[in-house]
C-alpha cells in the first residue's frame, strides 16, 4: 500500500509505502494511516478511491480518532485519477517490466528499491499528479 504525500505549505510531495506478505485488510490499513499520523502529528486529508478496505479504515477512523483525517473520495472506477496508481504503475511497467525475480524475496526487494527510487524522483512524483490531472 502507499500514499503520494503534498505538504500543504510547502507544496513538497513525498510517497510513503509499505509493501505486506498478504491481501490488505482493513486492520493493515488502519496500521498504516496510524504511523503516517504519528510522522506529520497532524490532521490529514486523504483522498481515497472506493475500495472496501478504505472505506471500512475511514470510518473507524470517523469513530475512533475522527480528528486524525478527512476523506475525500474519487469517483468510482476512475483509477486513471489516482495519483498513486501511476507508482505501482510505472513499477510494473517501466522499472521491472522484464524483470524475473528468483523467488518472492528477491521480487520484494526489487519492488522496494523501485518505489524508493520514486520517492527521491520529485520529477516522477509530480508526473503522476499531472497525470491525473490535479494540480498543486
Amino acid at each position: 500500500m502507499s500514499v503520494i504525500t503534498v505538504s500543504p505549505v510547502r507544496r513538497q510531495l513525498g510517497l510513503y509505502f509499505q509493501l505486506l506478505p498478504h491481501n490488505i485488510r482493513t486492520e493493515d490499513v488502519i496500521w498504516f494511516l496510524t504511523q503516517m499520523h504519528r510522522h506529520f502529528r497532524h490532521k490529514i486529508i486523504m483522498v481515497w478511491d472506493r475500495w472496501s478496505v478504505h472505506r471500512s479504515a475511514a470510518r473507524w477512523f470517523q469513530q475512533h480518532r475522527p480528528n486524525w483525517f478527512d476523506f475525500e473520495w474519487l469517483p468510482a472506477y476512475a483509477p486513471e485519477l489516482n495519483p498513486v496508481e501511476q507508482c505501482w504503475s510505472h513499477t510494473k511497467y517501466a522499472d521491472l517490466s522484464n524483470f524475473i525475480p528468483k523467488d518472492v524475496g528477491h521480487l520484494h526487494d526489487e519492488v522496494t528499491a523501485s518505489i524508493r527510487d520514486q520517492s527521491n524522483d520529485k520529477t516522477l512524483l509530480h508526473s503522476f499528479l499531472d497525470h491525473a490531472q490535479l494540480s498543486l
